[in-house]
């Protein structure tokens, strides 16, 4: 089958939508950035296609390596009219490959999807109705010829999907644009300080012919080494909570009781609630506390509403509030350091947020995994923004820990880990740049960055102007 055609870009964002939570993108800073449904890369223009009107693709090239995926779902969708849920949209997928591949969709699976667990029986009173929601939004749309299903399989596939779909991000790893079942994946077991990383890797979709593309695929990936016996383990929830909110997530989310080392210990709960060497009174402290919890509802608020001005203003004040009351590991401290550096960098405000970044970043570093994908994320930003603030030493040095880190959780070959090194390849060049001349430097790079003619004021390498000319 060949793939329908494609329209030019849309303007109109109602249906700029993927098989991914659209809610996520408008709550998200850069609203005006659409998915690829192929290759996940965020772009502004996206064409669309022209049957179902609800998948974007980068071009035809995208298009084609996504026809396969696409065909049944844009048949299903034109006889709806309306997009479902991505879960629903997910369901169907799975359904399709089951009826395609009997099951397995390679040698190399491990187990059939409806092996997996799916704990229906489990689901509280909220969550068995969103499932007979789900079940009668799937009715509508499924579409296979005569092949109709149970609805207490399809219950059993949804219960599926809850239990051991992963979140999937866009390209550069920075929002979760939707979700995905691996079934081999779903094997390897829980624990918050986990010995592997699963990562998505895109493959590489820049070639001209979809033949020469390399498969998105999924990764599980050793954060050190591991000996030989030794389970592998992967830790389904973020580890920056304290040890009973991640148990209660893993009781409400997969249904078990969490009982690693990390958890029965409270290792690492001290530092995340730690105060200040100042040592406050007790009321002080819960009295922040309070104070931060409020503070950190309303920023969020403002942060979705996209008044940034108000939001910087509640993080300056919190922080001010938090100051000699909470250490810098505290989890209500780290989380309005981020929002702060993460908003302050988007209105370009870069010598505030490289300060509150590094505070950040500091207590990060105390708390994760060395190796957690998070961690090196989360330096690799840090560095991004001290670059751009023009504190290009601690930038540099930044970006080369981020990238060690990556190189481990992503490997070498992921566009994240490529993109870094090109970063880290620049920044060597400015410092050098840097050393010789400081001067120099800062002149050519506010030249460049006022978009105004490099003059040349010394004898320094020309092509090294070439750096600044940021694109």
């Amino acid at each position: 089958d060949e793939a329908e055609r494609i329209e030019q870009p849309q303007s109109d964002l109602s249906d700029a939508r993927a098989c991914f939570d659209q809610k996520k993108l408008q709550q998200d800073q850069s609203v005006d950035f659409y998915v690829c449904h192929s290759c996940f890369r965020r772009q502004a223009k996206l064409h669309r296609c022209a049957q179902c009107k609800f998948a974007h693709y980068c071009d035809r090239t995208c298009q084609t390596a996504c026809w396969d995926e696409h065909k049944q779902e844009c048949g299903a969708i034109k006889k709806i009219i309306k997009a479902p849920s991505e879960n629903v949209r997910l369901a169907a997928r799975v359904l399709w490959r089951i009826h395609k591949d009997a099951g397995i969709a390679s040698d190399s699976q491990l187990v059939s999807v409806d092996e997996l667990e799916d704990h229906v029986t489990d689901l509280s009173e909220e969550d068995l109705k969103q499932l007979k929601t789900d079940v009668h939004n799937f009715l509508e749309y499924w579409s296979y010829g005569r092949k109709q299903h149970s609805t207490d399989y399809i219950s059993q596939i949804f219960g599926i999907i809850k239990c051991n779909a992963f979140t999937m991000s866009d390209q550069r790893g920075l929002q979760a644009v939707g979700v995905g079942l691996f079934p081999n994946l779903c094997l390897v077991n829980h624990d918050c300080w986990p010995n592997c990383t699963v990562i998505l890797n895109h493959g590489n979709q820049s070639a001209v012919s979809s033949s020469l593309h390399s498969q998105r695929r999924i990764e599980l990936r050793a954060l050190g080494k591991i000996r030989a016996g030794e389970e592998l383990t992967v830790s389904y929830v973020d580890f920056l909570n304290l040890s009973a909110e991640r148990q209660m997530q893993l009781r409400e989310r997969y249904y078990f009781e969490c009982t690693c080392e990390h958890c029965s210990k409270h290792i690492k709960d001290d530092l995340m609630m730690a105060v200040a060497e100042s040592k406050p009174s007790a009321d002080k402290v819960k009295e922040v506390n309070a104070y931060s919890k409020e503070c950190l509802e309303k920023i969020e608020k403002s942060r979705v509403e996209g008044n940034y001005n108000e939001v910087v203003k509640l993080c300056r004040e919190c922080l001010e509030k938090q100051e000699n009351v909470l250490a810098d590991t505290h989890l209500h401290k780290l989380r309005v350091l981020s929002v702060a550096s993460e908003v302050l960098s988007y209105v370009h405000s870069f010598t505030e947020a490289a300060d509150y970044a590094r505070r950040m970043v500091e207590g990060y570093m105390k708390l994760y995994h060395p190796n957690n994908a998070q961690l090196g994320m989360a330096i690799m930003r840090t560095g991004v923004t001290h670059w751009h603030a023009g504190q290009i030493e601690a930038g540099h040095a930044m970006i080369c820990k981020a990238y060690g880190i990556l190189l481990v959780t992503h490997g070498p070959n992921h566009s994240i880990t490529r993109d870094l090194e090109s970063i880290r390849m620049q920044t060597e060049m400015e410092l050098k740049l840097f050393e010789q001349n400081e001067q120099v430097y800062h002149s050519m790079r506010d030249a460049a960055l006022k978009k105004q003619p490099l003059a040349s004021s010394s004898s320094a390498d020309e092509n090294i102007k070439g750096l600044f000319c940021k694109k």
